[in-house]
């Protein structure tokens, strides 16, 4: 179920790069390329249908990705911090008395 999502929200984001692309931000674009179709749908129209569908598809992404997160069900944080307890020095380990904390030891020949 979650490859599915996830092959879903590939496609959602490819599809909402492609529409953002295809829009100017000043009404132009490549809507504003198609002057020969304009008695059909006319510019207007055509900006209208990429705005709302830059909508519905964010909106579809959102949703997505929220659907995913439920789906993928609770991570168990617990048992990771407790397999790390072991190994991670609860204390910081101070430096050996005499020593500089600042000094860089020289490489033995």
């Amino acid at each position: 179920m979650t490859l599915f999502i996830s092959i879903l929200i590939f496609i959602v984001s490819l599809l909402l790069i492609g529409i953002v692309l295809v829009q100017n931000s000043k009404g132009g674009g490549l809507a504003a390329g198609f002057s020969s179709s304009n008695q059909i749908i006319g510019v207007q129209r055509t900006t209208d249908f990429l705005e709302k569908g830059t909508w519905i598809l964010a909106i579809a992404l959102l949703v997505l990705c929220l659907f995913s997160t439920i789906v993928s069900g609770p991570v168990e944080v617990e048992a990771e911090q407790s397999e790390l307890e072991g190994i991670i020095p609860a204390q910081p380990v101070a430096p050996p008395q005499g020593l500089d904390q600042n000094a860089v030891p020289l490489p033995e020949n």
